[in-house]
């Protein structure tokens, strides 16, 4: 357990970094938009170290699929159940989105996940199977 504690502090300060990334692309587009006109330095201050803090542990999560105790279809109803509430939660701080648009955001969260989900798992069964036709040779 201590290894897969450790694992996920590395995937996540890995990927930290991302955070600030983000909330500058994000706040980008809503002034692009005309949404805002400047912000406030606590606004700042939450937004980074919010999106920090998103991206350390949507980074880390992914470790549930390196636990071999766990089946794939539990590992990623963990993955995405964490996701979903890291995104939901830190969208709405930083007033992303608003609560009559969660409905939306559930949808467009749901079908994502299960298709990039889809795509990575389908291309793993691909490369395994090559490998193991190339090892019956």
């Amino acid at each position: 357990m201590k290894k897969h504690i450790k694992d996920f502090c590395i995937r996540g300060l890995m990927f930290a970094w991302v955070g600030p990334t983000i909330t500058a692309i994000v706040w980008y587009f809503i002034w692009k938009a005309g949404k805002i006109e400047s912000l406030s330095p606590s606004e700042v201050l939450i937004g980074i170290l919010s999106t920090s803090a998103l991206a350390f542990i949507a980074a880390g999560i992914s470790i549930v699929h390196q636990i071999e105790e766990l089946p794939k279809v539990t590992a990623a109803l963990i993955q995405g159940t964490v996701l979903y509430i890291d995104y939901l939660g830190f969208y709405l701080l930083n007033g992303w989105i608003t609560v009559d648009k969660i409905l939306i955001f559930t949808i467009c969260f749901a079908i994502g996940f299960v298709f990039i989900w889809s795509c990575i798992y389908i291309s793993t069964r691909i490369r395994v199977a090559k490998m193991n036709k190339n090892l019956a040779k």
